[in-house]
């Protein structure tokens, strides 16, 4: 959602948005190991509702020429730096030309933060203890290099406003003739199985609207377990109502899908995939209502990829991301250096 944050952004300083992704091997020499292949994150962006077009394999340095192949007046780019292997600053040609614009990066949220999160797989942010030790022990590697702190990787807290929630809302309110389909789960790490899914569900009527409900945070550590959700409610909302697929979200929504909500809503259809449903606390069918009235529906996305997968990988990968972000903290705090030593040359 921080990459949402910045597209929307992007976006809005123009008519139209072209987004380049970089391949695996492009990413892989310059910041370590992507955690989703080029293909998933192709797909990904695209599901981004602020997106017109996407331009695959992009160049990791982007040139005046990569501009003008795409017929772009500028350039966007969050207020942190990127680097080269080298250590340039991967704008430097844009920037001269006075084809680049800034916006502002999301605070409270990085890739590094939450590969940070998965590789603390226990309960500890989901019980009453203040401070659990192993929490702790991992913040410190995450974020911190050898001298101190960086701005751009450094773990913060994220914080939610209704702003925030306006700005990402389509703020569509259903039409005559809309087809009403409601979906429901954690909805963490919102990943490429999420938009297959929720795609998949697009498809089933001609003029779809479809609200996405959210459980809270302590219900999804219930029928998950471990350290799950990795995302916080307030995040998960915001990943969801990026995706160009939703047009509503319920922040919290009841874990059975209940008589009271399907009219609320007047819903005429209910989506599952075929992932496992857990029983309520009650041990009942939580889309027990929705099969009574006939409106529930199985959707296969035809992925395999789950948040617990994507936990899998970054888990494999451990030691190369660890290394991975504190090489990229080290390069940023020696830019930091170097940026204040220049401020101090011309004062």
């Amino acid at each position: 959602y921080g990459h949402s944050n910045q597209l929307r952004q992007a976006r809005a300083m123009g008519d139209y948005l072209i987004v380049g992704v970089h391949t695996d091997e492009e990413i892989a020499k310059h910041k370590g190991p992507p955690v989703f292949t080029q293909e998933e994150r192709y797909k990904m962006v695209q599901a981004i509702k602020w997106v017109d077009e996407i331009a695959p394999g992009a160049p990791y340095v982007t040139t005046l020429e990569t501009l003008d192949k795409y017929s772009c007046d500028f350039c966007v780019h969050g207020d942190d730096i990127t680097l080269t292997i080298d250590g340039k600053d991967t704008y430097e040609e844009v920037k001269t030309a006075g084809r680049y614009r800034e916006c502002k990066r999301t605070q409270g949220v990085s890739t590094t933060d939450l590969v940070g999160r998965m590789l603390l797989m226990t309960k500890a942010h989901h019980s009453n203890i203040d401070e659990d030790l192993d929490y702790r022990k991992h913040t410190d590697n995450f974020g911190k290099g050898p001298k101190g702190h960086s701005p751009w990787t450094g773990v913060s807290q994220f914080l939610q406003t209704s702003q925030k929630i306006i700005q990402f809302a389509s703020g569509k309110e259903p039409q005559p003739g809309d087809t009403i389909i409601y979906v429901a789960g954690a909805f963490d790490l919102f990943h490429v199985g999420h938009v297959d899914f929720l795609e998949k569900v697009h498809q089933l009527a001609e003029k779809p609207y479809i609200i996405a409900g959210l459980h809270f945070d302590q219900e999804v550590n219930r029928y998950k377990g471990k350290n799950y959700p990795i995302m916080n409610i307030h995040e998960r909302t915001l990943s969801v109502l990026a995706c160009r697929y939703v047009s509503e979200v319920v922040i919290g929504a009841p874990y059975a899908v209940t008589a009271d909500l399907l009219d609320h809503f007047r819903v005429t259809l209910v989506c599952h995939g075929m992932t496992e449903v857990v029983p309520d606390k009650d041990g009942s069918d939580p889309y027990e209502e929705p099969k009574k009235r006939g409106i529930f529906q199985l959707v296969d996305s035809g992925s395999n990829l789950t948040t617990d997968l994507i936990v899998q990988r970054i888990i494999k990968n451990r030691l190369e991301f660890e290394a991975r972000n504190q090489k990229k903290e080290a390069k940023e705090l020696a830019v930091l250096e170097a940026m204040r030593r220049l401020e101090k040359e011309k004062h």
